[in-house]
């Protein structure tokens, strides 16, 4: 995703001057490219995040638009009161880039996993919120970041993610992207975990089981109509996302079904309210607090079984 990102960014910025990347030290390497060719729309603040937010929105204000770039908890939670104050309270155009999304930062502990931002960011007016599931949803999500006036949340993963997609497809601010059929219940996914809900949904089916998978790259404004119609199809709903699941995908998603009226069996498969423990591969961490796809299957499973 990360490289994904980047080279869409530094294609956005060789096409228009008003693109500026900004850093706070980590990912200066890897900027390495867009920096030698275009020195004047790049900024390194150092291990300064607030600075970079506040600056990004002065930035926005002359009319320039920064993409500003960090790890999730640094920019969502160093710089909350300057990503709350100056960039969404003014309107500002400006763009927070979040790497390392859930607990793909495996070996650094939770100080570096992002299980709270999505939480955080929702509960903020005027912003925009997308959280992409492969390297092209990366880029089909920057560029259209881009063209959004006003403060976009983009939650990108890191730089191993598979893709998801076969073909090119027309990506759409707020809305879905159904990648299998079924009828007996629904797999609602956000980020990299989609790739295990479509692999859990392929491994139902030599069960009999039929999992409707669905991406929601958009997590405000969330698919609404979607998200209801799918429900009331398979009658089953399972949340499956890399974050707590208080305030994240789950909680969107239920908040929609229950103003609707859909009522329908529901669950949540996320981390647990806790932060996450282990240390090691991404996939035995993502074991070790409940969201492997041995998890989200079983968790399928037992709503089949409840219908």
């Amino acid at each position: 995703m990360r490289n994904a990102y980047l080279s869409t960014l530094y294609d956005l910025a060789s096409e228009n001057p008003a693109i500026m990347a900004l850093v706070a030290d980590n990912g200066a390497i890897v900027y390495d490219r867009f920096r030698a060719d275009f020195p004047n729309q790049f900024i390194n603040f150092g291990i300064a995040e607030a600075n970079m937010v506040s600056a990004a929105a002065g930035l926005a204000s002359c009319g320039k638009i920064p993409f500003c770039y960090t790890i999730i908890p640094f920019l969502t939670m160093r710089a909350y009161e300057q990503v709350r104050n100056d960039v969404c309270l003014q309107k500002q155009n400006v763009k927070l880039v979040g790497i390392g999304a859930g607990c793909v930062y495996s070996t650094l502990g939770p100080t570096h996993h992002a299980i709270e931002d999505l939480a955080i960011m929702r509960v903020l007016p005027n912003m925009t919120i997308f959280s992409p599931a492969s390297p092209l949803e990366s880029k089909k999500v920057t560029a259209a970041a881009a063209h959004i006036d006003g403060p976009v949340y983009l939650r990108l993963g890191t730089g191993r993610e598979p893709e998801i997609y076969d073909q090119d497809y027309d990506f759409q601010v707020g809305k879905g992207i159904e990648l299998t059929g079924g009828d007996d219940v629904t797999l609602f996914a956000t980020g990299s975990i989609a790739y295990d809900a479509l692999q859990v949904a392929r491994e139902l089916a030599q069960e009999g089981i039929g999992a409707r998978v669905i991406n929601l790259p958009t997590i405000k404004p969330i698919d609404a109509e979607l998200i209801v119609q799918a429900a009331q199809a398979t009658g089953a709903v399972l949340t499956v996302e890399e974050h707590n699941i208080i305030g994240g995908l789950g909680s969107a998603v239920s908040e929609v079904l229950m103003e609707a009226g859909a009522m329908v069996r529901f669950a949540r498969l996320g981390i647990r309210d806790h932060f996450c423990k282990g240390y090691g591969a991404h996939g035995d961490v993502k074991k070790m607090n409940g969201v492997s796809r041995a998890d989200i299957a079983e968790a399928a499973r037992s709503l089949v079984r409840q219908k």
